[in-house]
């Protein structure tokens, strides 16, 4: 068994992720949550990166989705990739803050405006589109894409659907099938000024 205080899966998935950028699906994750009723609630998210030089995952969605009350209700989430290519698997779990337009912390609000126009204008559009999971009125985007054309400026920030998503990891299970090697990373809660602790342990696949 191993340890750190640093996080040791993070540089180990930044590398899988580079080593399958070719593949269009490289930033693809899906993200598992659970109901109100206790029952398993999963899709497919964009990894969006890191939050500054830590360990946590940033994730864009939209505040009217069924995900967001679903964290509000039970904030643990896994999210997982699977590499097509080098055959690896990552399930990383843990705790997600949600950070929408009526955040108090000014910080937090300043990383979600950094989020948004880090998205592509086609990206930005789809948080005008009608409220995810409603019927469609008289069929409207039905079958085709929703598109705004040029009603959204894009020097303006986060429109209220916006809201960024940090997942703050606890447990990585990280498997290699063709090395047959499969790793588990756990971390222990910061002490007052320390930074939290990684310990790792080889198990069997």
């Amino acid at each position: 068994m191993g340890s750190s205080s640093a996080a040791p899966w993070k540089h180990l998935l930044l590398t899988s992720i580079q080593a399958n950028s070719h593949l269009r699906h490289h930033s693809y994750v899906q993200l598992a949550t659970v109901s109100s009723t206790g029952k398993p609630s999963n899709r497919t998210v964009v990894f969006r990166g890191f939050q500054d030089d830590s360990d946590k995952i940033l994730i864009n969605t939209d505040t009217r989705s069924r995900k967001i009350d679903e964290l509000k209700h039970c904030p643990f989430a896994e999210v997982c990739w699977y590499f097509t290519d080098s055959w690896e698997q990552f399930r990383i779990s843990g705790t997600v803050d949600i950070i929408d337009g009526t955040n108090p912390n000014p910080a937090k609000l300043e990383e979600r405006e950094r989020s948004w126009f880090a998205s592509s204008l086609k990206s930005r559009l789809q948080y005008m589109a009608p409220t995810p999971g409603l019927p469609c009125v008289d069929g409207e985007g039905q079958g085709q894409p929703f598109e705004m054309g040029s009603s959204l400026d894009p020097r303006a920030g986060p429109v209220a659907a916006f809201c960024l998503l940090v997942l703050e990891a606890d447990q990585v299970d990280y498997l290699n099938l063709k090395s047959n090697q499969r790793v588990v990373f756990s971390s222990a809660p910061p002490d007052h000024e320390m930074s939290k602790f990684w310990a790792s342990e080889k198990i069997n696949p």
